[in-house]
């Protein structure tokens, strides 16, 4: 079963095992959004995020 939006914390954890040296809280939400697509694991609809799930990510 892949990672959806509502799986925060572990979404979370796969984005810093991909990129551990970015800060998130420095990151553009344009590029996080894409970073979380281009996850291999996330298994959800692009367009179904929006600001205050990103927030809860990062």
């Amino acid at each position: 079963m892949g990672l959806k939006w509502t799986d925060s914390r572990e979404i979370g954890e796969a984005l810093y095992d991909a990129y551990p040296d970015l800060d998130p809280k420095t990151v553009r939400f344009t590029d996080m959004h894409q970073w979380i697509c281009d996850l291999e694991d996330f298994d959800d609809d692009p367009q179904a995020s929006n600001e205050k799930i990103l927030e809860a990510i990062c």
